[in-house]
This record gives C-alpha cells, structure tokens and sequence, in this order.
C-alpha cells in the first residue's frame, strides 16, 4: 500500500454546472411536505385570525382637479399666476395635499386635537364614544399642559391625520384623489372634504394675501414715485428758465430768435446786392459820359419825368422862338435860359438821385452789418444753450425715466385693484367624499389570497432553510456531491424492506440474512461487498477497516452482516472485534466469549483458540468482557504480527472498530488496513462530523474506499430520494424475495 498520500477517490460534485432538475425539486417537496404544510396552514391560520380580529375601516375619496382654464373676468393679469399644465406641478400639488401646514389647518377646522381618538391624553377624560366636535362634554378639571407639551400634542394628533391620509395622481390626468380612511365613515368622509375644501381656500388665500401686499406696496410706491415725478419735472423747467432755454412750438427762443435774424440778414444782404448794383450802374453810366438821363433811378423819378416834360414843352418854345425870331431876340434868350435852367434843374435832380443812391447803399451796409452782429451775438448764446442742453437733456431723462416707471406703477396698482376680490383657485372640487357604506380594510379576499401565496412562499422557503440547514447526507447525489468521496452502496432499514411483516421486529438483521438470502436486504450487502473489493482496480483488498464519525450508526451489525455475506458467497473471512470500549460484536455471538483478541495479543491464548464459528462460516475474533487495557494494544507488534497472520490465513479480515470522533485507536489501526469504509447514517449523521473524521485519516498513507449509508428508509428514499439507485426501489423490488 502507497503511504505517500491519503488516498481518496476525489469525485467531482455531480451537480455542479447541471442544468435545472425539476425532478429533484419534486423529489425534495415530497420529502418535506409535512414541513411545507405545517408552516404554510400556521401561516394561512395567522392571517385568517388577523383579518378576523382586524378593525373595519372605511376610506372615503375625494377628486380635485387642477383646472387649467380660468374664467377672463377682466383682461389683465393676476398677482399670483396660475399654475402650469406640467407634471412637475401636479406632482407638487400632491405634496402640498400632503403636507403638514394642510393637516395643520384640518386639525383645527374639525376640532381633531378633542377627539380622543386622535389625541390618547384625552381618553382618560372622555369615553371612547363621547366626542362630537360640536358638543362640549364636561371634563374634569386636570392640569393644563405646557405650551411644549400642547405643541408636541398637535403634532402627534397631525402626525395620525396624516398617517391615515393618501394623496395621489389618477394616471397621467390633472385629477389628484384624496383619500382618508378611519374607524368612522362618517369622520373618513368629513376628513377628506376637509382636505380637498382647505386646499382650496388655501390657494385663494395665497392670491388675497399676495394680490393685498401688491396693492400695499404699489400704492406706497406710486406715492413715491409722484412725488420723485413733480421734483424731477421742476429741476427740468428751474433749469431752463436759469439758462434761457425756454421753448416754444419745440424750439427754444434763442433758436427762434437766430432763425428770424437769419431771414432779416439774408434780406438785408439782398436788398444791399440790389442796392450797389443799382448805384454801380448809375456810376458806370456817368463815367461813360452819360448825362444821368439814362440812369434808371433817374427814369422812375417823377420830379425827373416833370422836368424832362417841362424840357419838352421848353424846347418846343425855343424852337418856334428860333424860327420866328433872331438868335438876339430876347422872348428867344429867355426862352434858352429856362431851358438851360431846366436842365440844370435835371442834372440836380440826377446828381440827387445818385446821391440818394450812395446813401441806400451806405443804409444798405450798416443794416447788414449790423444783422450779421445780431446774427454771431445769438449763435454764440445758442453755443452756451447748446452746452447747456446736455445737462438739461440729462434731467429730462431722468424725469422721463420716472414718468415711465411712475405711469407703469399706476397702470399695474389700477389693474391688482380691480382684480381684487374676484381671484379664482387654481383646482377645484370635482366629486366630494360620500360616506362609504363598505369597509375598505381588512378585504377577506384579497386577505386571503394574498395569506395564501404568502403562506405557500413560506412553506417553500422552510423547504429550501431545511434543505441547507439539512445536517446529514441522504442520497448518493449527496454523498458524491458534498463529502467529495465514493459512494459505496446503502445498508436499509430492516423494517423498511419487508412490507410490514409482523416479524420485523424480531428478528435481527444478521439472521434476516441468513433466512432472506434472495432478499433486498440481502442483495444490499452483496452489493456494499462488490463496491468494497473493487474500489481499487488492480489491487486484492484483504483487511477492510469499518469504522463511523459518531456511534450508533449501525457500524457492529454491518461489519458482522457483511461477513456473513461474505462467508454464504465462499469467502473465508473473519471479523476482529477492535472496539476496545464496546465489544458490541458479543451479542452476535451464542455465547458470552472467555477470551479473545486482548488474550491472542498477550499470549494467552492462540488464535484458534479465541476464534468462535458462526453459523454462517464466518470467523469471529471477539473481545472478552474484561477486554479494556490501558496500554496502545492495537498498535503494538503483537497486533500487526496478528494482522499478518490473518492475511494469510484468510480472504477478507473485517476490522470492527471504534468511531474516529470519539477515541484514537481506529487511527491508528487505519494505516494497517487495504481499504477503510465510512459509515453514516442516513439522514443523521452531519456532514462536519463526517468531514471531521475524514480530515483524521489525511496524510497518512490510508485509502479511504469511500462511504456507505445505513439505516435507510427504503420507502421513504423510493418516494423523496431522487438521485439515488433505490428512488426506484418499487420499481425492481418485485426480483426479491422478502
């Protein structure tokens, strides 16, 4: 035997990365179906006395909604604009139908902080049925609380208003359902309408309270601003008085003044072009030697045009003169001379009218002159207006500006004023809260419908806790699966193979064999001894060391059954009783031995000696009932000197020891055995203590051939034990003879 390891047959887990087996899960609700039934009907049986013993409560409901229309009494707009049409809004709308100022202000309209339902501290006061919120009941004098302890009292009475209290939006629509439920229909109702009629009064109020303080502060403002208007408007007209620049027809008098002088002075010029030209012809006639006749001054000028008619009139008297008299007749020289003078009178008049010209022209000058001085005296104070213009276009501005937001201000306190008093609320009441005739809480139906489904969730959850808190192995799934080791073969319940036969509790399972050998419990040791002498290919096993984690798992009567089914198939074999302790093999035996291994191991006997014959052929080598000793006995020389011996006298030596958990000599027999079997017990055995006792035999050069199950419930494991060879017990059990 290779003592270099610990040699185990590791066995993948068979279920690891399957797929889902609904075979097993049926097989696993079959085998904890009483558990499933008990937890579910006690959980079914509480919500059916829970909804029993439950309070009836009603829910009255009320509708709001948020109207989106708004009648147009006047075509102005309000203080406090209407609410949006959006989600967010109504949303919000919700939370302030829940808020605690809204539960507040219910509180005090319906008087809640006096009902004892509502407020416990009254109880001890009033009765339970005494309140009505308009009837006053007398009360005992008691102590009045402190302003902190009414405080904290409200807040507990809004704290149960609200705790009974659920808003919420119908789908996607602007319709928000208030509902309230209470022992009382009645006060259900009362409550909600309280809600929904509050909510309402409480946005009416808002737009008083805003539209109010906006009319106060217009009102103040507007004041102010009148009073900045007629300042602002004095300081423009002080200042255009101080710098002259009063105006008329939108132009100051400086401005008129210099456009009327612009006018003369053009005229003035133009009447002096005309006359210089006038005199500059006239001068340019004489100097050509003309005698002034041709003048054009002289050509209007009635005293000329006389003159010039009396020469005429002269010259025709010179002329007759001339003809009828002589050169020296004197009618004729005074005839010349008043012509001459007549002459002389024209020249005079000519020479005048020049002068007179030169004058005008001279008047001409002066004027323009003069209107051109007038003309830069008022360019220069419109220059100095100019400059003064831009202070005075400043002020102007500013009274503007105060005109413009004075004007604006007016216009807005004459609009909040005729809104006033005609504000409408954003939502209204769509359907008040009618007094519920039904309870709404507890619903037996969907109480115990929803009991039921709880109660099967429980039942399954159970099985699933039950399954992982499952101590033991069960199936060879399991076995494989969970130790990590081979799965041997299962010894089953003697009772449980032999179809309630009245004899199966008398007769013991070696004996069955004996008497059964066709039998499944029979075939099962057959089976156990195939598994053990073939669990190493290439290899005889000779000495099979049986052993368990815990006692009283049926250790001693499978060692001693497998011998006999070995001894019944030819073997010759022998079981060595090595459980120093309890010598349980004895009471297999006819009779109480003398002596036995401790005797053969000491020299006090040989080993044909202390061997007893079973009926069966086997060997056993018992233990004397004095058979305790102190000392290492089985791992002595002696002792392996007698495991030689045996190996050679026998086919198969079964060594019955003691479990691992509870002393050490099996430990250290093991490593002097081919083959060591575990046994467990079904359903019992933890899996930690077999864990344990394997973790013992490590690293010590055993071949553990792997684990057997005992005690197993044929007909319990053919119903529930998917996963194991005997699930379909029933279906091969007819091929034995039980």
């Amino acid at each position: 035997m290779d003592g270099s390891a610990f040699e185990t047959q590791q066995v993948a887990p068979f279920h690891q990365g399957a797929s889902f087996d609904l075979n097993v899960v049926i097989a696993t609700f079959r085998r904890r179906l009483r558990l499933f039934a008990a937890v579910a009907l006690a959980v079914f049986v509480a919500v059916l006395l829970y909804t029993l013993q439950e309070t009836p409560r009603y829910t009255a409901s009320a509708q709001v909604m948020l109207d989106v229309r708004r009648e147009q009494v006047t075509d102005m707009s309000a203080v406090l604009s209407g609410l949006p049409a959006d989600t967010a809004v109504v949303d919000t709308e919700v939370e302030v139908l829940r808020s605690r100022s809204l539960a507040g202000r219910v509180v005090s309209a319906l008087k809640l902080e006096e009902n004892p339902e509502f407020n416990p501290s009254l109880k001890g006061a009033r009765g339970p049925a005494s309140w009505l919120p308009w009837v006053k009941k007398a009360v005992a004098p008691t102590a009045a609380p402190t302003p902190d302890e009414a405080q904290r009292r409200r807040e507990r009475v809004v704290d149960r208003v609200l705790g009974n209290l659920e808003v919420r939006r119908s789908g996607l629509t602007y319709l928000i359902q208030v509902q309230y439920t209470d022992k009382n229909p009645t006060q259900a109702a009362r409550i909600a309408n309280a809600f929904a009629d509050l909510y309402l009064t409480e946005q009416l109020e808002a737009k008083f309270e805003a539209t109010k303080k906006a009319n106060e502060w217009l009102d103040t403002r507007v004041g102010e601003l009148r009073g900045q208007l007629q300042q602002a408007e004095a300081d423009v007209q002080q200042y255009k008085i101080a710098n002259n620049l009063l105006s008329a027809e939108g132009a100051t008098l400086t401005e008129q003044e210099i456009s009327g002088l612009n006018q003369q002075l053009a005229s003035a010029r133009a009447s002096q072009a005309e006359t210089d030209a006038r005199l500059s012809i006239a001068r340019s006639q004489l100097a050509r030697g003309s005698n002034g006749e041709d003048v054009g001054e002289s050509l209007g000028s009635p005293v000329v045009q006389r003159l010039r008619q009396q020469r005429a009139e002269q010259s025709a008297k010179v002329a007759d003169l001339g003809g009828r008299y002589g050169d020296r007749h004197p009618d004729l020289l005074k005839a010349k001379r008043e012509l001459a003078d007549i002459d002389s009178q024209i020249q005079a008049e000519i020479r005048r009218i020049i002068s007179n010209l030169e004058a005008q022209a001279q008047v001409a000058r002066q004027r323009t002159g003069s209107m051109a001085g007038s003309v830069a005296a008022s360019k220069g104070a419109l220059a100095g207006n100019n400059r003064a213009g831009i202070r005075l276009g400043e002020l102007e501005r500013r009274a503007e500006s105060v005109r413009t937001l004075y004007e604006s201000l007016l216009s807005r306190f004459k609009q909040t004023s005729t809104n006033q008093g005609i504000e409408q609320a954003d939502a209204r009441v769509v359907s008040r809260a009618k007094i519920p005739s039904s309870p709404s809480y507890p619903k037996p139906t969907l109480n115990l419908t929803l009991g039921l489904m709880f109660a099967l969730t429980s039942g399954a959850a159970a099985i699933v806790l039950a399954e992982i808190l499952m101590a033991g192995v069960f199936t060879e799934d399991e076995v494989e699966r969970r130790l990590g080791l081979p799965y041997l073969g299962a010894v089953p319940l003697l009772a449980s193979t032999m179809d309630g036969s009245k004899n199966a509790g008398k007769i013991s399972p070696a004996d069955y064999l004996l008497e059964k050998p066709l039998s499944s419990f029979a075939e099962s040791f057959r089976k156990l001894r195939a598994a053990i002498l073939f669990s190493k290919v290439g290899e005889t096993m000779k000495v099979i060391l049986i052993t368990s984690s815990l006692p009283d798992e049926g250790k001693t009567t499978t060692t001693f059954s497998l011998a006999r089914t070995l001894a019944t198939s030819g073997a010759n074999v022998v079981v060595v009783d090595c459980d120093l302790r309890q010598s349980a093999i004895n009471r297999f035996l006819p009779a109480a031995p003398a002596q036995g291994l401790i005797e053969v191991l000491n020299g006090l006997c040989t080993l044909d000696q202390a061997l007893v014959t079973d009926v069966s052929g086997a060997r056993v080598l018992p233990l004397a009932r004095s058979a305790y000793t102190p000392r290492d006995v089985l791992g002595s020389p002696a002792m392996l000197n007698l495991l030689r011996e045996l190996r050679q006298r026998f086919d198969v030596v079964l060594l019955d020891t003691a479990p691992l958990l509870a002393v050490a000599d099996t430990r250290i027999l093991a490593p002097h055995a081919d083959a060591v079997v575990m046994l467990a017990r079904w359903k019992k055995t933890p899996i930690k203590a077999i864990t344990s006792a394997v973790a013992l035999l490590q690293n010590r050069g055993i071949f553990l051939a792997g684990v057997a199950l005992t005690q197993m419930d044929m007909d319990a494991q053919s119903r529930y034990g998917y996963g194991d060879a005997n699930y379909y017990y029933k279906s091969y059990r007819k091929y034995y003879a039980d």
